[in-house]
């Protein structure tokens, strides 16, 4: 996680795998991971290790159920978008932030609740790096 504001600065590998949690909700390792698996080529410890570094790294919370652990993000998705969002915008297309996050809106691709968010996070974020 970033030191100054919190957000995360997920891999490819986090981001997907916080992706389906996001969509579905809960899941095992298991499920996850046949749901990576065509995508990742990852084996299940792969899957294993990563989503418990996962825990560690406080992106996602793990609980016990029946005897099977349960994973869930933690963060939101505004938040898992947020570092990538900022890196696109400056350093791909030269934008400013809240162009592309006016993109995503177009799109569709997430909530209005979610770009309020997202937008919030940038700003705080903007405003961090101003004053630090």
């Amino acid at each position: 996680m970033s030191k100054k504001t919190g957000l995360p600065d997920l891999s490819k590998a986090e981001y997907d795998i916080l992706r389906v949690l996001w969509k579905q909700g809960r899941q095992t390792i298991r499920e996850l991971h046949d749901r990576l698996y065509e995508t990742s080529g990852w084996a299940y410890t792969t899957t294993k290790t990563m989503m418990d570094r996962m825990v560690q790294k406080g992106l996602l919370s793990r609980e016990q159920f029946h005897g099977i652990f349960l994973y869930q993000a933690i963060i939101s998705r505004p938040a898992g978008l947020a570092k990538m969002v900022k890196f696109f915008a400056d350093r791909v297309v030269e934008l400013d932030s809240s162009e592309v996050v006016a993109m995503f809106a177009q799109s569709k691709a997430i909530t209005a609740e979610e770009i309020k968010e997202l937008e919030a996070l940038l700003l705080e974020e903007s405003r961090e790096r101003e004053n630090g």
